[in-house]
This record gives structure tokens, sequence and C-alpha cells, in this order.
């Protein structure tokens, strides 16, 4: 793939349009905002979440001073460069033990999105990051984190999504952008309002299912799997406490856990930092 030359203009965002084309006739979303900057828009609704905020907010920064990835991770935007937002959700008749698909969830929704938006192919890196599929096959680079925190029943979903980033603009080493992938939909606006309307929906479709929350009966199991590129491949866990996992990943189970086989027993993974030991299969 040939590195694009010509940086492209960065549009600040319209906090009237957004609010326009996705509060309107929304089943999920109440309120929108865009911030010029923040530290973390996790924490700010976090914060908010614990003062009672009502479910269905979203806050959206042009820039992000103090973002956090999964696992502690450091997670900054430039200002213009990337999509930074988070969303709070209250999905109280879904049973605690299902609300792990959320993030997953999400990862679907921004695979989606970015498909559509963006015209890039992309899969996803169990959880939930979201990777573009570069030209030769096997290369890979990170577009987007999804971090999930929890307030007493409010779950509050971050996103952040390199757009327009140069390598030297990147948060993380293993990052890549929508412009460096040559994307050709590069429109700040048109993304986020893909991925809020995905998010919708798969969200609805989730909750909405009976039982609520059953990844299977929903098609969000079927769905996730279909763009995972982490199930059918040799993998490498670090869990929680420095310990590895190393074995064949060989599905996701109806908790979103991964399961990996090894030594002859399959191993549920609910948290972990997973290597692909051979590169990804490129279907999308």
């Amino acid at each position: 793939m040939t590195s694009p030359t010509r940086k492209p203009p960065r549009v600040p965002l319209s906090e009237a349009a957004l609010a326009g084309q996705v509060l309107s006739g929304s089943r999920v979303f109440t309120s929108l905002r865009v911030l010029a900057s923040t530290g973390s828009t996790n924490a700010d609704l976090l914060a908010a979440a614990r003062s009672g905020a009502a479910a269905g907010a979203i806050l959206i920064a042009e820039e992000q001073t103090a973002g956090r990835g999964r696992l502690d991770r450091s997670w900054q935007s430039q200002p213009g460069a990337a999509l930074t937002f988070s969303v709070l959700l209250r999905p109280s008749e879904v049973p605690p033990p299902r609300r792990s698909w959320l993030p997953l969830l999400t990862g679907v929704a921004m695979a989606s999105a970015l498909q559509d938006a963006a015209g890039l192919q992309v899969n996803l890196k169990w959880p939930n990051d979201v990777q573009a599929i570069a030209d030769p096959p096997g290369g890979v680079g990170k577009l987007a984190g999804i971090l999930a925190e929890q307030a007493g029943d409010a779950i509050v979903i971050g996103v952040g999504l390199n757009v327009s980033a140069t390598k030297d603009e990147l948060p993380t080493p293993l990052a890549t952008s929508l412009w460096l992938q040559g994307a050709p939909g590069l429109d700040r606006q048109a993304i986020l309002v893909a991925a809020l309307r995905e998010l919708e929906h798969w969200y609805l479709r989730w909750c909405d299912t009976s039982p609520p929350g059953d990844a299977d009966a929903s098609g969000l199991r079927g769905e996730y799997l279909r763009c995972c590129a982490t199930v059918g491949q040799e993998v490498r866990v670090e869990l929680p406490g420095g310990s590895v996992l190393v074995g064949r990943a060989v599905d996701v189970d109806s908790a979103g856990r991964l399961l990996v086989s090894s030594d002859g027993a399959a191993h549920a993974v609910s948290a972990g930092d997973v290597v692909h030991v051979r590169p990804p299969r490129t279907g999308g």
C-alpha cells in the first residue's frame, strides 16, 4: 500500500448537525455534546453517571489528553485527528453476566460503520480492537480501541478511532489511521453518525431479544464471529497476573469469553492481551 502524502483537512464536528442526525427518532440516545478538549470522555460520563445522569448521553471530544484504553494503556488524540467519544447506557433489563457483551457489541458496530462510511475493510481482534486489513494479506494495524467501564447500574462505552492521524500522532506503535490505510472516506461527521446508528441498532437487538441480552438469540454472537480475526488463530494470551496461555482460539462463548484450546483443554479467557502468532485471516 502506498502511504498518503497530503494530510486531509481537519474539519471541526458540528454539534447541532450531529444532534439533529443522531437524536431525532432515537430510542437510545437522549443528549449529545461536543467538547473542544477534555481529559477523558469516559471519565466525564462516569462522573455524570454517578450523579444520576440519564441513559443515552453521548459525549464527544475534539481532543482527548488523558484517555485510557484496555489494560490501563494511554490513548490520546490530537485536535481533529480522531473520533473520541463515549456513551452512557443503563441496560437494566439485561442480567449482569450478559453485560460483558457490550464492548464486543460496540466493536461489531464500529466494524460495520467503517466499512460503510469509510470504505475500508476491517476486522476485530478479541475482544474489541478494530483492525485494518492491509495489502498484502497479514498486514494489520489497530484503528480503534474500545473501553467499557461501570458505575453502579450504568456502563460507559468509550471509543477512540484514528482518522487522519499521521504516524507521529498515533497513540501506540501498533496503531494506524484511516488516512494511513488509504480509506476513501475520512468524513468524521459521517463516520460518527454511522457508528452511533449501528451501535443503537445492535444495542436494541441485544436488549429487546428474549431473553434480554442473549447474544445468540439477537444474532450478535454470529455477527461478532463473522468479523473476528482471532478465532481460528494460534494465539498467545498474556493474562492478568502475568501468566501466559498459548494455544488455538476456537470460539467465543455465550458470555463473550475467548475459548483457547491448549494442552487438550479449552480455557475461557475473560481478560487478557491477545497476540496472533500467525497473521489473521483476511475475511471482514
